[in-house]
């Protein structure tokens, strides 16, 4: 290598150094900045093949240079004179020769970038051939990896900047022309390779291809022996289950793979003693692969498996045992989505034989599933079940609640009680066995008693009502479990989930409750949880059978209320506000009063404490005490009829003004301001026009603490009052109707008063929720707001709020512009009209639709500009599918406008980013659509024009995210 070129790449070279070295973050920065800039550069296609051709050259840079022209071609192909690409297309095959034994990664990239190359040089006819030529006699594994990843990048050929029709063309030819030629190939290496049964890049090919190749001649080739020996080959293991999964998935529609099927079922039944054999070497990831090819066969097969039971219930049985063998319950998830199909299958009428053969099959599985649901045993004096892994507990958690849903699969197949039972003969057993060895310190064996009481938690979902064998019996037993931190936590759990049938069951009430609230006397604090959620659910369903003891409860509430975290506090809330709403009529007002009293003082009293202290933690409370008063306005929905007082608004009329003074007070503190909002606006959910009588003192209080707080939760609770008293809503009249739409306007010259304070960088949440908000006015307002004064600096301050880069408000901001828009069409997104069109649609009054056309015309190019350039530099992806939908709305009012504002931005984009002609062939598309009267694929227009420009553009290439943490490493 020439010391010229050296001196060309050392830049690049000294950049990525930095990158990796021990430097201040700024250096990096700098070094981050120009590699990206490198990358998209003109004079990397040089520089990038003088790094790769190098012999001195570490392979850090190698990799990165590989990885950047991979970016080049399929970005920038358009920067090289089109007669230089055979040139390029030679060199990158004597790199890939130079490259064939290594290092891989290099290697990889490579073949990436040839198989890039072949889809865009069109001209370019004999792919295989001339790679066949090249490589084939000394390329090895780099023939078998091009041909791997070529059909990989073919499908994800949108990224590449072909036309619609000529990768279609080029996908026949590269691919389909050549899939027969392939699986020759494949085969003959098979049969002549003595290293084919170990080498794990055939395998790979052969799974990549089969979206070409038909399955059935590959299963009915030699190179089918080959996939299932690799198998039984360490090195080649993990690919060779990766094959043969592609195979089972293309045979789903079984009955046009029975052939297939008769062929592969025996073969993969052969291999079920390799179940066992990795079990007992403890060779999990064996173990894994295995059970995978199994569980897949299931799901895919999962038809024929009903249809013939007796046929296919070796491929079950294998199943299972994946199942009972997986001691490190590693590899038992895999099967979960098997058996969850399996059950909606057999449980169809037409398939009742095939559930009577394989009842045995679940009911083994409950036991394995209870058995798998244990906690770990300890051996010796530790006492921490997991040795302090809480990241391995927290998985083991998560996976019991899997196993549970396998659990509720068994209860549909085999029936509830004989689930139910197996769980309550496993409680039965362990107290005879165990049970008088119980002391307050020591309750051996828990674990054998913990799970079955886990799995009958799990199970609850599905019991009835209505059931009276086992739950009758296992009820007294759970109220007798031994104190143990887990087994206390378990057991009430399971009451708190069988409280619908409790309620049922009255005679068994009064033991529950007992066991359940002296649990929160609880040293455990996990117990004391499990006591307050489980509390919830029984003031939900037994709340009938609790109103007579409304006043003990509230001794009890107001005994736990301030020693409980505060999740538990507003469970307990919630359960005695059940209890409450279960009071009769009169009865309302008193109780709501006996509760919220003290929790009113309680939240004035930490409020003086965080006025006078500035506390934090006082403010919080106030936050978490305004909180409970919500639950109990959630919960308490007393029936009356609608001209009669609501005892629950006389109390709501009596806590406003001390909610107003919060409010007024804590005018910075986002979350009392946030709850304080929430309670109002449930109070209008709650009590609906009901709250008629607060509704003047309510849009004082919301209008005035929007001003002064300039908080987004005063337009979320306005929203509630919008809704509710919408023009036509049942029982409001006109006039409250049309100050409920002033009041609105009031809260939208706020919200732009504000805009023009403050950037829209600092407003985000209030823009997200003025932007919701309007959605709401568009569709109970309409006729009002579109024609008013504020809509225009309305749709400008929408403009303004695109520049943005967070999801939430952006999405709300798109979403209100697609609806705005739609009111220029004959059929707006809002159905509030009273008038409908013969067909049923909704019609839209062309005042309205002028209106809207009119505004279009003042804004629309800004508009325009902003979704555009939103879509190719700044929106986060998710905002796409908005912003093109805003698009196709402006294209469906005002087409022709909007063709021309798409132009002048496009030429307005910095000079090199759009390639030559590109502009030109897409407005020249554009209008081709437009005359066509094809307005919806003028979306799929920009849409792939926007994903091409940011791209090649903006999104950082490959090859930079690693440096600065890591070294790469390389095998051959």
């Amino acid at each position: 290598m020439a010391s010229a070129d050296v001196e060309n790449f050392k830049p690049v070279l000294v950049a990525l150094s930095t990158m990796q070295s021990n430097v201040e973050r700024a250096q990096k920065s700098q070094a981050h900045e120009y590699l990206e800039t490198f990358q998209k550069s003109p004079e990397a296609w040089k520089i990038t093949l003088s790094i790769l051709s190098a012999s001195v050259t570490p392979p850090e840079p190698k990799l990165f240079a590989a990885t950047t022209l991979k970016g080049k071609i399929t970005y920038d192909l358009d920067q090289l004179p089109r007669q230089s690409l055979p040139g390029l297309r030679d060199s990158i095959l004597t790199l890939l020769t130079a490259y064939s034994e290594g290092p891989r990664p290099i290697r990889t990239q490579l073949c990436v970038c040839l198989a890039n190359l072949a889809i865009q040089m069109t001209e370019w006819k004999d792919v295989l051939q001339v790679v066949g030529s090249r490589l084939g006699n000394s390329g090895g594994d780099c023939v078998l990896e091009l041909l791997k990843v070529l059909p990989e990048e073919v499908t994800e050929g949108r990224k590449i900047n072909l036309s619609e029709d000529d990768l279609i063309n080029r996908t026949k030819e590269l691919l389909e022309d050549n899939a027969t030629q392939v699986l020759g190939l494949l085969t003959q290496y098979s049969q002549f390779s003595a290293s084919a049964a170990s080498n794990p890049h055939l395998l790979e090919c052969v799974s990549s291809w089969l979206r070409e190749i038909p399955v059935a001649d590959v299963v009915n080739s030699p190179l089918f022996d080959a996939i299932v020996n690799a198998l039984t080959v360490d090195a080649s293991f993990e690919a060779a289950v990766d094959c043969m999964c592609t195979i089972l998935r293309d045979t789903r529609e079984v009955d046009e793979s029975m052939e297939i099927i008769q062929v592969i079922y025996p073969r993969l039944l052969s291999l079920r003693p390799k179940i066992a054999q990795a079990a007992d070497s403890e060779d999990q990831d064996t173990f894994k692969g295995f059970t995978r090819l199994f569980a897949e066969a299931g799901e895919n097969w999962v038809v024929m498996i009903a249809r013939l039971p007796n046929e296919f219930r070796g491929l079950v049985e294998a199943i299972l045992e994946c199942c009972a063998r997986d001691t490190d319950r590693d590899a038992i998830a895999l099967t979960f989505l098997f058996w969850y199909e399996f059950k909606q299958m057999i449980t169809l009428d037409k398939y009742k034989e095939a559930r009577n053969n394989f009842a045995d099959i679940f009911a083994k599985l409950v036991d394995i599933m209870i058995k798998h649901l244990e906690y770990p045993t300890l051996e010796g004096p530790e006492t921490d079940l997991f040795d302090g892994d809480r990241e391995q507990e927290e998985k083991f958690r998560e996976f019991r609640h899997q196993m549970g849903d396998v659990l509720k699969d068994c209860c549909d197949v085999i029936t509830v009680t004989e689930c139910l039972g197996k769980a309550f003969n496993l409680i039965q057993r362990w107290i005879s066995t165990y049970g008088s060895q119980a002391t307050e310190t020591k309750v051996p064996y828990w674990q054998q008693l913990e799970a079955p009481l886990f799995s009958m938690r799990a199970m609850g979902r599905m019991v009835s009502p209505e059931e009276s064998v086992i739950l009758r019996q296992v009820m007294p037993l759970i109220v007798q479990i031994p104190n143990h931190e887990r087994l206390r936590f378990q057991a009430i759990m399971a009451l708190g989930r069988y409280t619908d049938w409790t309620a049922q069951h009255p005679e068994f009430l009064q033991p529950q409750m007992n066991f359940v609230m002296a649990a929160f006397k609880h040293d455990s604090q996990e117990v004391v949880k499990a006591a307050a959620l489980a509390f919830k659910f029984f003031g939900r369903d037994c709340r009938k059978l609790l109103a007579d003891h409304v006043t003990q409860l509230h001794d009890f509430y107001e005994d736990v209320l301030d020693n409980l975290s505060r999740g538990s506090q507003e469970e307990v809330t919630d359960g005695v506000a059940c209890v409450i709403s279960a009071q009769p009529v009169d009865r309302i007002y008193p109780m709501f009063k006996l509760y919220c009293d003290p929790v009113i003082r309680r939240m004035m009293a930490r409020a003086n404490e965080a006025t006078n202290a500035e506390d934090d933690a006082a403010r919080l409370a106030v936050a978490d005490y305004v909180q409970l008063i919500t639950i109990f306005i959630q919960q308490i929905q007393p029936y009356v009829s609608p001209r009669g007082e609501n005892p629950a608004v006389k109390y709501c009329e009596e806590i406003l003004p001390v909610l107003s003074k919060i409010a007024e007070t804590f005018t910075s503190s986002t979350p009392i301001l946030e709850r304080v909002c929430r309670c109002w606006r449930y109070m209008v959910l709650s009590y609906r026009t009901a709250v008629l009588p607060l509704l003047p003192a309510l849009a004082q209080q919301l209008a005035s603490g929007f001003q002064n707080s300039r908080q987004g939760c005063f337009l979320w609770a306005t929203d509630s009052v919008l809704r509710e008293f919408a023009n036509g809503a049942e029982f409001v009249e006109a006039s409250t109707s049309h100050a409920i739409y002033d009041f609105f306007e009031r809260q939208a010259l706020a919200f732009l008063r504000i805009m023009n304070d403050l950037p829209p960088s600092d407003l985000p949440d209030v823009i997200e929720d003025f932007f919701r908000l309007l959605i709401d006015a568009l569709i109970y307002y309409h006729t009002s707001f579109l024609p008013s004064h504020v809509c225009g600096p309305i749709i400008r301050a929408a403009n303004s709020a695109l520049t943005l880069q967070q999801g939430a408000p952006l999405t709300a901001t798109l979403h209100f512009l697609c609806d705005f828009l739609s009111y220029g069409t004959d059929h707006p997104n809002s159905s509030n009209f009273d008038e409908t069109s013969n067909a049923g649609r909704v019609l839209n009054p062309p005042e309205i639709q002028q209106c809207v056309k009119r505004l279009v015309a003042e804004n629309g190019e800004v508009l325009t500009q902003r979704i555009l350039t939103g879509m190719m530099f700044s929106f986060p992806r998710d905002c796409f599918p908005d912003a093109s939908s805003v698009l196709l709305a402006l294209f469906e009012i005002m087409p022709q406008a909007v063709a021309m504002w798409v132009k002048n931005t496009i030429q307005m984009l910095p000079a090199g980013t759009v390639k030559a002609g590109e502009g030109e062939r897409l407005m020249n598309a554009v209008a081709a659509k437009l005359q066509q009267g094809e307005v919806r694929k003028v979306r799929l227009l920009l849409q792939d024009f926007t994903n091409s420009y940011r791209r090649r553009n903006v999104a950082p290439r490959e090859g930079l995210g690693r440096l600065e943490a890591t070294r790469f490493r390389f095998s051959g």
